[in-house]
C-alpha cells in the first residue's frame, strides 16, 4: 500500500508539473499549411555530401560567414570570436572578440564588418579588430536578438532582431509560443539613425539586399515563409510574400550571383511540432519535457535558390547523418558557396552548381 501511495503522489507531482509549472511562453492556436513533401523541386539529393568541410578546433557554431575584398574568409564563433581564414581554411587567428554571440555579418563600403550580435546589438569592427557600438534599442526597446544584416550598396545598413521576448539562450520559446516578436530594421551611418521598417514578424531571420538596392528579402522562420521588402520605386515601404510554406525552417539568406539569393534552411520540417500547431495546451506540456523528448531538428544539409520572386531554381541537399548542419548561412563568393552553421565546430564550402 505504501508503495502505491509513493507512486500516486509522483504521478501527481509529475502531473501538476506538466500542466501548471510557469513557463515563460503564452502560445496562440495556429494551423500551418501541410509541408511540401520532398520531392519534385525539393527531391532529395546529395549534392553538398561533397562539400569541403574546415574543421576549427577552438570553437564551434560559425552561425555566419563573409568574405573581406582580399578573399579572407570570417565566421562569428559561439563564445563571440570573430576568426579569420584564407579561403583555403588555414585559420589566421581571431580577429576580435565580441563577448556576445555574433549571427549575421557584412562588410559595409569602407571595409568594417557590421556585426548582428544577438547579445550586444548591432556593432561595427574596423580593418584593426576595434569594435563600435551602432545600436542596442530602438525607440526605447532594447534588442533582444539581434539576428542577421545585409548592407546595401548605398551603405544604409539592415537587419533583422528575430525576437523581442526569447534572447538566443531561448529561441525554441519563440517556436513553441509563436507570436510575432520579430522586427526589420535599417539603420543609416550617416545618420545613425534607426528607422522601423517592419515589426510582428514570426522570428525575423535571414536578410538580404538586391544586388540594386531596389529591395530586400527576408525570413520568417517560425512562419516558413519569405517576403520582399520595397525599398524603392512606387511599391517603396511595402511587403510581399514570395515563398510560402517552405519545406524547412528558413534561416540565412544572401545575395548571389545572376539574380539567384540563397536560402539556408536549418532543417526540414517537422510533423510533429506542426500537428502540435493549433494546440497551444499541449505545447506548453511539450515545452516543460525534457529536450531530448521535445521534436528536434535533424541532420539534413539544406540550402534552395530562388529568384526574386520567390522560384526554386536550385535544390542542393545532404540528408546523411554525418552531413555538414545545420546549414545556417550560405555566402556565395567567386563561384564557391561558403556555409556556417550554428553549432558545427567548422564550416564548409561547395562549388556552386552552374
Amino acid at each position: 500500500m505504501k508503495i502505491g501511495k509513493y507512486f500516486l503522489v509522483i504521478f501527481l507531482i509529475l502531473f501538476l508539473y506538466l500542466v501548471a509549472w510557469p513557463i515563460p511562453i503564452d502560445p496562440v492556436a495556429w494551423t500551418p499549411p501541410s509541408a511540401p513533401d520532398l520531392k519534385g523541386e525539393y527531391a532529395i539529393n546529395d549534392y553538398l555530401a561533397s562539400s569541403n568541410i574546415i574543421h576549427v578546433n577552438e570553437s564551434i557554431g560559425p552561425e555566419d560567414v563573409d568574405i573581406d575584398e582580399n578573399g579572407l574568409l570570417y565566421g562569428g564563433f559561439l563564445d563571440g570570436k570573430i576568426i579569420r581564414f584564407t579561403p583555403e581554411g588555414k585559420n589566421l587567428g581571431v580577429f576580435a572578440n565580441t563577448k556576445g554571440r555574433p549571427l549575421g555579418l557584412d562588410f559595409d563600403n569602407s571595409g568594417n564588418l557590421i556585426i548582428a550580435d544577438a547579445l550586444k546589438g548591432l556593432l561595427s569592427i574596423d580593418i584593426n579588430g576595434n569594435i563600435k557600438t551602432l545600436a542596442t534599442e530602438i525607440d526605447g526597446v532594447p534588442l533582444n536578438f539581434t539576428d542577421d544584416v545585409d548592407v546595401g550598396p548605398d551603405g544604409m545598413i539592415y537587419f533583422s532582431d528575430a525576437s523581442e521576448k526569447f534572447n538566443v539562450h531561448n529561441y525554441r520559446g519563440d517556436l513553441w509560443e509563436h507570436r510575432p516578436h520579430g522586427k526589420l530594421i535599417s539603420y543609416d551611418p550617416s545618420t545613425e539613425k534607426l528607422t522601423l521598417l517592419l515589426d510582428n514578424l514570426y522570428f525575423a531571420n535571414g536578410v538580404a539586399v538586391s544586388e540594386n538596392g531596389e529591395f530586400l528579402l527576408f525570413n520568417e522562420t517560425y512562419d516558413y515563409s519569405i517576403s520582399k521588402y520595397w525599398l524603392q520605386g512606387p511599391k517603396a515601404g511595402t511587403r510581399e510574400r514570395i515563398f510560402t510554406n517552405t519545406p524547412g525552417f528558413p534561416d540565412g539568406i544572401s545575395t548571389g550571383s545572376n539574380g539567384v539569393f540563397w536560402i539556408a534552411m536549418f532543417t526540414p520540417r517537422n510533423a510533429e511540432a506542426d500537428a502540435l500547431a493549433p494546440k497551444p495546451f499541449l505545447r506548453k506540456i511539450v515545452y516543460r519535457l525534457p529536450l531530448f523528448i521535445q521534436p528536434a531538428p535533424v541532420r539534413h544539409g539544406f540550402i534552395l535558390g530562388i529568384d526574386s520572386n520567390g522560384n526554386v531554381i536550385y535544390n542542393l541537399q545532404d540528408p546523411s547523418p554525418n552531413s555538414f548542419s545545420p546549414i545556417t548561412s550560405v555566402e556565395e563568393e567567386n563561384g564557391v558557396l561558403y556555409l556556417g552553421s550554428l553549432n558545427y565546430p567548422g564550416f564548409a564550402n561547395i562549388k556552386r552548381p552552374q
